[in-house]
């Protein structure tokens, strides 16, 4: 057996009213420390704004530590929030936000050892050979360990934390509280849809089972594909609360961006998980909707990226695939009438829309799928792509507003190709990505 934790180690808070007292006590903090640093701008002759007060970096130090002892689906607020770009919240939040998704505390070892008692028995140290207590991640919903067994397996183990499942819901009615703070959120940005998304995203990856399901799926469809793998899944150590697979070896996608590595590598990277995504949409109809960079392990020995995580995994309608296929066409080739057919279709437009917000949806979505259009290699890091998309639909809101969100599935599609867009930027990678959708257009 291995040594204990030594990263930051806290208990899963339990009950609706002890994390709303966790949440509470952040925005107290965050209100005490505006009220100082307001009486002392106000002694030096300035009017500082409220929303300047809130959102310093040490109040945004202060959120991320609260959220990171919290777990569970405020966590994942912020994971998912801190993946809309850099131009969705101030600097200093969309940074420490970031940081949540692989910095959650720990769960101290009483705590860990009751859960793998719990899921395995009394006896559960005599499975391995090896166990090592510090975990290797730790995330919203559970903390990876490695293990070894008798047998010769190294495992990766995911063990969920106590109570996420069943504090859901009122988690997320707790954080909508949060979004209240004044400059939080854009100015008539709403964050409903994306408390929405967390929701649904959470239930799901708390359903190890259907995780597991998934992740079978995955295997099957990807085979023996030279760009991306699936670890194997060990039934015999998965529980509803413990999920068990190979141990993947690599770093986290997104370190590839902070260190010196070569331009054909980051093109490799962002190019494989491009083409993953497509394949998800029109040949699999199935899609891993959480585009964390935490999910993606590149393996330098192999050059091939492990695929680690299908808690957020959706089956997409045949039908609807086809409307998505008809819609990259129409936006391949600036079709603008197909554009808004298709786009009524998948819950983009309405029909209780005015033509001019009509209009503008499609000149956004026109806007967003400059790179499928580009002839040749499209460079990411070049690109202003994300600001320019951002800015035309809070200009779109602003003028005609937004009869209603699109249906929560295509969201999160939506997110996940977002996602593989904006690591592309963040890799400052270049790609064809009109060769990658010609084969299904």
């Amino acid at each position: 057996m291995a040594d204990h934790p030594s990263r930051p180690s806290t208990p899963v808070p339990h009950g609706r009213s002890r994390r709303f007292l966790h949440l509470g006590r952040a925005m107290g903090e965050m209100a005490a420390s505006a009220a100082a640093d307001g009486i002392a701008q106000l002694a030096r002759g300035k009017k500082p704004q409220i929303s300047q007060l809130m959102l310093t970096p040490d109040n945004a130090r202060r959120l991320a530590e609260r959220l990171s002892k919290m777990r569970g689906a405020v966590m994942k607020v912020g994971q998912l929030m801190s993946m809309d770009g850099k131009d969705v919240l101030p600097p200093e939040f969309a940074h420490l936000l970031a940081g949540l998704r692989d910095s959650a505390h720990t769960m101290p070892l009483p705590q860990l050892a009751g859960v793998l008692e719990e899921e395995w028995g009394a006896d559960w140290p005599a499975r391995f050979k090896r166990f090592s207590f510090e975990p290797i991640a730790a995330a919203s919903i559970g903390q990876v360990h490695r293990a070894e067994t008798h047998d010769g397996r190294t495992l990766a183990i995911k063990i969920q934390y106590p109570g996420v499942r069943d504090s859901i819901d009122s988690d997320i009615a707790n954080v909508a509280l949060l979004a209240r703070l004044p400059g939080l959120m854009p100015e008539g940005w709403d964050p409903a849809p994306i408390l929405e998304r967390a929701r649904q995203q959470l239930h799901a990856e708390t359903d190890y089972a259907a995780e597991a399901s998934h992740l079978l799926a995955y295997r099957q469809f990807i085979g023996d594909d030279p760009l991306v793998f699936v670890p194997a899944l060990h039934k015999d150590l998965s529980t509803p609360r413990i999920l068990t697979t190979d141990f993947a070896t690599g770093v986290s996608i997104d370190q590839l961006a902070q260190v010196a590595h070569s331009q054909d590598l980051r093109d490799h990277i962002a190019t494989s998980l491009a083409r993953l995504a497509l394949r998800e949409l029109f040949e699999f109809r199935l899609m891993q909707t959480d585009p964390n960079f935490a999910n993606y392990l590149y393996d330098a020995s192999s050059g091939r990226i492990a695929l680690i995580d299908f808690g957020a995994t959706q089956a997409l309608d045949p039908e609807l695939v086809e409307v998505f296929r008809h819609l990259g066409r129409a936006l391949r080739d600036k079709n603008r009438p197909l554009a808004i057919e298709t786009g009524r279709q998948v819950g983009f437009i309405s029909e209780r829309d005015s033509a001019a917000h009509v209009e503008g949806v499609v000149d956004i979505m026109l806007l967003s799928s400059e790179p499928m259009r580009y002839p040749g290699v499209y460079d990411f890091g070049q690109s202003d792509l994300f600001g320019r998309a951002y800015r035309s639909g809070k200009d779109q809101y602003k003028d005609n507003g937004f009869a209603s969100p699109p249906p929560a599935d295509i969201m999160l599609m939506q997110r996940k190709l977002a996602g593989v867009f904006l690591l592309a930027s963040r890799l400052r990678a270049r790609i064809d990505i009109g060769a990658l959708f010609a084969p299904h257009l």
